[in-house]
C-alpha cells in the first residue's frame, strides 16, 4: 500500500493542528521526524475570523522556518476537530471553533501557495498511531482519545473512515444513560457525560462542591479510597466499557488505542475498563486495549503525514494510455 512506500526525508512539509485552545504546529521531513515545533493560542474566544487569521500567520511562521533551513516546505496539512467534508476541504461544522461552512483548504492553499491536505483531528491522529504509534501492524483498529470529549478513529486497512457525511467516530455522542444528564449534542445520556475528563471533573465538583479538581486528581483520589472520587471515577469506567462493547459488537476491532489525558492514568483506567469490558462480551472476540503512543502530537503528525501523502500522489508516475 502506498502509505509503506518510504518518502525522501528532504521533502518538508508544515502541519497544523487546530484545537479549541491550542493550535500544534510543526515543520516534518519525509520520514515523520520534526524539525521544528510549536504552540500557538487558537483566540477562539475572539471569534471564528480570528481563528483563521491565527492559522495564517501561524503557516506564515512555519514556512519562514522552512526557507530558512534552505528546504522550502512543498506541502501543508492542516486537521481541525468536529464534522469535516475531506473531499472539499470544508470545516461543515465546529462548536469549539466557532465555524460552520468554512472552506479552510481553499483559504489555506490561497494563502502559502502550497497544495494542502485537509483532515479530521481524530482521524488524523488514528493515522498517525497506524503507522507511527500503538497501531503498526494492525489493519483494523480503534483510536479512542479520552480528552474534553472523546471521539475515535475507525481505522481499516490502514484506512481512517470518515463515513457518508463525514461525522463517522463520534463515539462520545453514543447514548450509554438514556436517563442522563443532558449533553451539548442536545441529547441526554452521551458516553462523553460520563467519562470525559471534563465530565469527570464535573460531577466530582457536583457531588463534593470543591471546585477546579481535575479528572486526573480524581482518579488519584479514587485510587485513596476517597468514596465521591472512586464512585465517578468507576461510573466513568462503567460507562467506557458500554460504548467501546457497542462498538467491538459492530465493528469487531484487531485493538483499541486509548489516548488522550485520561490514557495517562495507565492500570488505575486500564485494569478496570479490561475486566468491565470482559464482563460485557459474550461471543465477540476482545480486542487488545493499548495506550497510545504518540500522545499529544498525534494530530499534527497526522496532518504532516497526509500532506506527505499529498506529494506522493502527485509525484507517482501516470499510467500510460491503454
Amino acid at each position: 500500500m502506498s502509505e509503506h512506500i518510504a518518502r525522501p526525508v528532504d521533502r518538508l512539509v508544515i502541519a497544523l493542528d487546530v484545537g479549541g485552545t491550542q493550535i500544534k504546529g510543526g515543520v516534518f521531513a519525509g520520514d515523520g521526524t520534526a524539525l521544528h515545533s510549536e504552540r500557538w493560542p487558537t483566540r477562539a474566544e475572539c471569534g471564528p475570523d480570528a481563528v483563521i487569521d491565527t492559522i495564517l500567520t501561524c503557516a506564515d511562521e512555519l514556512a519562514a522556518v522552512a526557507k530558512r533551513s534552505g528546504r522550502p516546505a512543498e506541502a501543508s496539512g492542516i486537521v481541525v476537530p468536529g464534522i469535516v467534508d475531506e473531499t472539499s476541504g470544508t470545516a461543515v461544522y465546529s462548536a469549539n471553533l466557532g465555524w460552520q461552512e468554512v472552506p479552510v483548504r481553499q483559504w489555506l492553499t490561497k494563502h502559502l501557495g502550497l497544495p494542502v491536505a485537509f483532515g479530521h483531528d481524530v482521524r488524523a491522529g488514528g493515522l498517525a498511531e497506524a503507522r507511527l504509534g500503538a497501531g503498526r501492524g494492525c489493519g483494523d483498529f480503534l483510536f479512542v482519545p479520552l480528552g474534553t470529549g472523546i471521539a475515535a478513529a475507525v481505522m481499516a486497512g490502514g484506512r481512517a473512515l470518515s463515513g457518508a457525511h463525514g461525522s463517522a467516530g463520534e463515539l462520545g455522542h453514543l447514548m450509554v444513560r438514556p436517563a442522563g444528564e443532558p449533553c451539548s449534542c442536545g441529547n441526554h445520556g452521551c458516553l462523553e457525560t460520563f467519562a470525559s475528563a471534563s465530565a469527570i471533573a464535573r460531577r466530582y465538583t457536583q457531588a463534593t462542591g470543591e471546585r477546579g479538581v481535575t479528572a486526573k486528581e480524581v482518579q488519584r483520589r479514587a485510587e485513596a479510597g476517597e468514596a465521591d472520587a472512586a464512585r465517578i471515577w468507576g461510573e466513568g469506567i462503567e460507562a467506557l466499557a458500554d460504548g467501546l462493547t457497542a462498538i467491538v459488537t459492530l465493528l469487531d476491532p484487531e485493538r483499541i488505542v486509548l489516548g488522550g489525558g485520561l490514557a495517562k492514568a495507565g492500570e488505575p483506567l486500564f485494569a478496570p475498563l479490561r475486566t468491565a469490558l470482559a464482563r460485557r462480551l459474550t461471543f465477540q472476540r476482545a480486542p487488545q486495549l493499548l495506550p497510545a503512543e504518540l500522545g499529544h502530537e498525534a494530530g499534527c503528525l497526522g496532518a504532516a503525514l497526509l500532506a506527505q501523502d499529498l506529494l506522493h500522489s502527485r509525484s507517482r508516475p501516470r499510467g500510460g494510455a491503454g
